[in-house]
């Protein structure tokens, strides 16, 4: 059931609003950059502007599914693993790889979102939200990240904003 027609992100509140026909349809409490905003290759800053979904990853798999690399590794996120790796950065259960808009800002050189690999994903249900804490993406709950990935296409356009329109 794909209905989004835009999806805003504002940093200030650490939420993502999905929007039909101009309409909330849901707002979710997210994570972004711990390093704040900003559009520089290796910075760790979550990318402002424009952008697009350019490929969903994961549709069909289990709540949970580590990924590396943007493929499955065959894992599903558990205690034992989070024993096992204490200080990974947990990729799991679907992606929503964005790819910049804006020439000179999100798009292109130093600056490209899809190159920076700036995706909205899901991670530990334990993992705080409301605040940033990510390395640039936009971290969600899982269960908030397949009713979000399920409701969002291919091309849907996504705004990256500090602060409420």
């Amino acid at each position: 059931m794909i209905v989004a027609s835009r999806i805003l992100i504002v940093i200030a509140t650490q939420t993502l609003t999905r929007l039909a026909g101009g309409r909330v349809m849901a707002e979710y409490s997210v994570s972004t950059g711990l390093n704040g905003v900003g559009e520089l290759q290796g910075s760790g800053c979550t990318p402002r502007g424009l952008h697009r979904v350019r490929l969903r990853i994961g549709a069909d798999c289990p709540v949970g599914t580590v990924f590396r690399a943007r493929r499955p590794t065959g894992e599903v996120y558990g205690p034992a693993l989070a024993a096992a790796y204490p200080d990974r950065d947990w990729i799991l259960t679907r992606i929503l790889w964005l790819t910049g808009c804006e020439s000179g800002r999100n798009r292109g050189g130093q600056m490209d979102t899809l190159r920076r690999f700036i995706y909205i994903h899901g991670c530990p249900d334990i993992a705080p939200m409301g605040s940033p804490r990510s390395h640039g993406c936009i971290r969600m709950r899982n269960a908030d990240l397949v009713e979000l990935f399920d409701a969002t296409a291919v091309g849907t356009q996504v705004e990256i904003r500090e602060c409420e329109p």
